[in-house]
């Protein structure tokens, strides 16, 4: 009987702290898409201004990157809050703000900087380590993947990467950064899975890549989860190789 109740407190501590240590803080992945010709004043803003702006309204600046090939002019960030009350509160404050609307002025004096805004509420998965800025001594290159989940195999998506893929991407020299999924659901953002990967650079995410796929544990787990389908849809596999901007808090 002792030995059971000591069994029992032993559980109930360990559950306690997992929901301590759970990571509750809502993130927003936001992708601008500069006019023609103005994201390096756009930079420039972010770099000199935003992201001190934003760090005195409570928002906590993650990461800021741009596509490799980035054709459409993009700037890619992350942002973390306390919660989704609190970036409602942050954003509301940060509009109103002197000094920012200050800025905002001074900066499109010879036309908008932004042509468009995209912006993504998601929460970490419970495997996720915990996103925290980083960097690096040697420059590293980041990879944002999405994965559009085949309908009601999310579960078994987050599962396989959960028990199997995360630390096979580990061995094959990938490092995790964070991984997420949609806060919100609608337009079919509930069977979405995002995540962010760091290499030393392309020919390293490439070699790495090669290997993982040829990994007989890699192809052991796929193929055990996908007995009763594929767990993404068809084409559903995105990737966007990134470089951190010079103002980065995570390089």
């Amino acid at each position: 009987m002792k030995l059971f109740i000591s069994l029992l407190s032993t559980l109930l501590l360990v559950s306690i702290v997992s929901a301590a240590d759970a990571d509750t803080r809502c993130f927003e992945m936001r992708t601008y898409h500069a006019a023609p010709g103005k994201l390096d004043d756009l930079n420039a803003r972010f770099r000199n201004h935003t992201m001190k702006i934003f760090e005195k309204h409570g928002m906590a600046n993650i990461g800021y990157w741009t596509p490799v090939e980035n054709t459409n002019n993009l700037l890619i960030y992350v942002l973390a809050y306390p919660s989704r009350e609190a970036r409602e509160k942050a954003w509301k404050e940060f509009g109103a703000d002197p000094e920012w609307q200050s800025v905002a002025k001074a900066s499109e004096a010879n036309g908008k900087l932004v042509q468009k805004v995209e912006s993504v509420f998601l929460s970490p998965t419970d495997y996720s380590p915990l996103v925290k800025p980083s960097q690096s001594k040697e420059p590293r290159l980041f990879e944002l993947r999405t994965y559009h989940a085949s309908p009601g195999k999310l579960d078994d998506l987050n599962a396989r990467f959960r028990n199997h893929t995360t630390s096979l991407f580990s061995k094959q020299g990938m490092a995790n950064f964070g991984y997420w999924t949609p806060t919100e659901k609608k337009d079919g953002a509930g069977e979405t899975l995002t995540y962010i990967l760091a290499h030393k650079d392309k020919e390293a995410a490439l070699e790495s890549w090669k290997g993982f796929r040829a990994d007989p544990d890699w192809i052991k787990a796929k193929t055990a989860s996908e007995v009763n389908g594929p767990l993404t849809v068809k084409d559903g596999v995105k990737s966007v190789y990134m470089i951190p901007t010079d103002y980065s808090p995570t390089k």
